[in-house]
This record gives C-alpha cells, structure tokens and sequence, in this order.
C-alpha cells in the first residue's frame, strides 16, 4: 500500500479517487495543483494543497505520486505535470483494474487503466498512458509514452504507438501499423493503411488524412 497525492481537482480527479479507494489498497492523502486553480480547500473530503508547495507538506520520501489528467493539447498537458512532478523526485503510481484482462507485465508508471480492457500477451505500454473502459490491445503491440485511447477501441496485434497520440471512441486500427508521433484517430475512423504521418488526424470509414494538423485543435 502506499500513500498517494493525485494531481487534479476536476472529473477524472474524482474518478480516480473512486477507483483507488474501490479498487486498490492505496491510501489518498491529498489532492494538488498549481496555486492559481485552487478554488475550494478540500476535494472529495481531502485536503487541496498548492503543487508549489508539495514536497515540504508531503516529501518524496514518504509519499507517491498520481497524475491521471485528461488528453488535453494532445497529452501534452499531462506530461507537463508527470515530468514537473517526476522532477521532484516522486515515484507514481499506475492504477490498472482489477476488472480488467490483462496479460502482460510490462506497463509503466502513471498509467490509467479502466475496466474491461484486453491487453494481450507480448504488449509493452509505457509511461503516462490512458485507457479508458473496454478496449482491446492485440499481441506484440507497443504503446509509447503520453498515449489516450478512449473506450472501446481495437488496436490489432504488432502495431507501434508513438508517444502522444489519441485514439476516439471506437477507432479500429488493422494489424501492423507504425502510428507516429501525435497521432489522432477520430471517433469511428477506421484505419486499414500501415503507417500515419507525425501530428496528422484521420477520420472516416475508410480514414482519410485531414488537411489540418493535430497541433492546431483544441482537444
């Protein structure tokens, strides 16, 4: 068991205080963020402590680390905060469900993984990665850091996964396919080509590259 701050006061900040209290032997002590966002002096019963602050009110030493923020500019945005905080010398904490099918050891730090994913054998999933409920990631995959999958999902066996891609509901990706970096899929796209091009979008059935890039949305 350890002793948990999670970053965040927002939604996921609560259902992350939902699964760690329903689903795990870890212990939430305290919520942070920047001082600027600190609107109410407590989140769901616990103390909200200004990130500047953190360390001398929870040191490294003694307690853990827990960014499970959304997909905002791409992912970006969480692997700020998961690199500020891996800078102060924290160690995190990944939540993977019990409800969840997974057939790998192989998974990072600060991952958020829900129930009802299938994760199958020979898969590598790095740091700082979300899957929502239900998707499934086939054999031999690898996903890199700062990586979103929505829910219900299908990533087939051997494809590789650049750091900060998002994945919408209900994409279906084929087997073998390099996606690079800053890949986004959008709801329903299905994708039958064997690469993508960096900060591209594709949507559609078949998928088509859209003209404009993933950088210049307000994910």
């Amino acid at each position: 068991m350890a002793k948990v701050v999670v970053f965040g006061t927002e939604l996921v900040a609560e259902l992350a205080h939902y699964y760690l209290t329903t689903d795990t032997d870890h212990e939430i002590v305290a919520f942070t963020v920047n001082q600027e966002y600190i609107k109410e002096p407590t989140f769901c019963g616990l103390p909200v402590v200004p990130f500047e602050e953190v360390t001398t009110l929870y040191p490294t030493s003694e307690y853990k680390f827990f960014a499970p923020l959304s997909e905002r500019k791409m992912n970006q945005v969480r692997a700020k905060v998961y690199q500020e905080a891996k800078d102060l010398g924290y160690e995190f904490i990944s939540y993977i469900s019990s409800r969840a099918t997974v057939l790998t050891d192989k998974i990072g730090e600060n991952c958020f993984i829900l129930e009802d994913n299938t994760i199958q054998p020979f898969v590598t999933i790095g740091n700082n990665v979300v899957l929502w409920s239900g998707n499934h990631i086939g054999h031999h995959g690898t996903i890199k850091d700062h990586v979103y999958f929505t829910s219900h999902v299908v990533l087939s066996g051997r494809c590789v996964v650049e750091p900060y891609c998002f994945f919408g509901v209900n994409a279906t990706i084929r087997d073998g396919v390099h996606i690079a970096e800053g890949t986004l899929f959008a709801m329903g796209t299905n994708f039958t080509g064997k690469k993508t091009e960096p900060w591209s979008i594709y949507k559609g059935n078949p998928a088509e590259k859209a003209k404009i890039s993933s950088k210049d949305i307000n994910l």
